[in-house]
Parts: structure tokens; C-alpha cells; sequence
């Protein structure tokens, strides 16, 4: 039988303020990305997002970013390879703190935002956050878009490199993600994301914007906390797998 893992951002909260349904979604996923504090996420929201995926069976992933709480770590910066390498072991290691308390423990790790892009192509950026996940536990997979150097440079020191697709988001001809800033990067259409999440985890296939139909082969599929709707639509999209045959578990 086919298998997928369902992830999604979660802890992405500051404070008194909260973005995503955390407790909600985690009744849906099989993996969290938990933000670790330089994107979104502080102390209280790791250890509550922790707590909750402990309870649920959900693995824990640690969503690493670049120091960029008032963009949300969406905006470029250029971050010395070495600060990054560092950067990337230290939130690891604070979400390992509060994942351990819970009884469990970082299972992956996940780039976020800007850092995410940027290591599909810039191999110095992508051996930075290689070297950051070494530093901290080199048996951390690495997820990541298919065919990025981020994957390419994991496998060749010995992590495990796990791809995942996004159908909430529009591709490219070249399997690389649409930028957020361009028109119709996102895609809203709750069918749409249904049928391309069936899609993926089936075929390895998904339309690409200019309507070409492109090969994504990956083995987790990740759905946005932050878009309006999120829960159902990651209902939606759990139940129409099941369904259609496809049996969905971590992939960690």
C-alpha cells in the first residue's frame, strides 16, 4: 500500500499571540514542524506544542529558520555559514529540551521560510544547515524539496535525506516552489488541494502553474497551518488519502 506522512508549521505563536490551531491540527498530522524561536515559537509554545505531540503520537520536527521574527523569516538575509551552522544546532537543541520533558524526542528537522528556498540552490547556506543539524545530532533526517542541494549535500554525510511536496503551493516548471510575493503562488481552491494531495501521494505528480504536468516524488506532504480553514482542509485532505488507498504515517 502507498504511504505518505501529512506535516504542517506549528507552534507559530509569540506570546500572547497565535497563528496556528496547534491543538486541533494535531489531531490530523503525523509530523509538526515546531517553530523554534527565530521565525515564531518561544519557550511556552515549544513546550505546550511538545506536550500536545507527545500525547497525540505526532512526530516532532524542529522547524529551523533564520533570526527573523518581525518577517517571519520570509525575508533573504545573508547569515555567515558558520553563525548559521550555529544557529540551526541551538534551535534544535532548545526544541530537544522541551521535547525530552515531554517523553519524546526531535525526530527530524525541517528548514523554514526564506532559509528553505534559499537552500534548494545555494550550497554554502545548504552545508551551513547540514553542519548545524551534524552538530546537534547527526541522526536527524533532513526534509526538504526534491532535488535540492540541502538534500543532495544531507545524503552525502550520511543523513537521511526525506523529500516532501506541498499542495497548497504552486510549482514551477522546474519543481522549485512559486515565490510567495508572485500571483498565485498559494493555492486556496480546497478541491484543488485535495486533488493534488491524492495526487502526489499516488502518482508523484502534480500541474505545475504554467498547467504542464510535473514529476514530485516525495514521502511527506506538507500542509500550511497559517491559511484560512487550515484544520478542515488537513481533514479533508487526511480522509480523501485514506479513501483513495494511501495509508498515511510518519515518515520518522
Amino acid at each position: 500500500m502507498t504511504s505518505i506522512d501529512l506535516n504542517a508549521d506549528l507552534g507559530e505563536g509569540f506570546g500572547r499571540w497565535r497563528l496556528t490551531d496547534d491543538e486541533r491540527l494535531l489531531s490530523v498530522v503525523t509530523s509538526a514542524n515546531v517553530a523554534c524561536g527565530f521565525h515564531a515559537g518561544d519557550a511556552a509554545t515549544m513546550r505546550r506544542v511538545c506536550e500536545l505531540a507527545a500525547e497525540r503520537g505526532v512526530r516532532i520536527g524542529a522547524q529551523v529558520s533564520y533570526r527573523d521574527l518581525a518577517g517571519f523569516g520570509r525575508r533573504a538575509m545573508d547569515v555567515p555559514p558558520e553563525e548559521l551552522t550555529a544557529e540551526v544546532a541551538y534551535q534544535i537543541g532548545a526544541l530537544e529540551v522541551f521535547a525530552r520533558a515531554a517523553g519524546t524526542r526531535v525526530s527530524y528537522v525541517k528548514p523554514h521560510g526564506a532559509l528553505y528556498n534559499r537552500v534548494v540552490h545555494d550550497e554554502e547556506q545548504a552545508g551551513a544547515v547540514v553542519d548545524g543539524v551534524l552538530l546537534a545530532d547527526a541522526t536527524l533526517p533532513v526534509l526538504g524539496l526534491p532535488g535540492s542541494r540541502l538534500l543532495d549535500l544531507a545524503g552525502k554525510v550520511g543523513l537521511s535525506a526525506v523529500e516532501e511536496a506541498f499542495a497548497d503551493r504552486a510549482y514551477t516548471e522546474a519543481g522549485t516552489l512559486v515565490p510567495r510575493g508572485e500571483d498565485g503562488s498559494v493555492v486556496t481552491d480546497p478541491e484543488v488541494v485535495v486533488a493534488r494531495s491524492v495526487s502526489l501521494a499516488r502518482h508523484g505528480t502534480v500541474t505545475a502553474r504554467s498547467g504542464s504536468r510535473i514529476e514530485v516524488r516525495a514521502r511527506s506532504l506538507c500542509l500550511h497551518g497559517d491559511t484560512p480553514g487550515a484544520v478542515e482542509l488537513a481533514r479533508r485532505v487526511r480522509e480523501r488519502l485514506q479513501e483513495s488507498g494511501v495509508r498515511v504515517e510518519a515518515f520518522a
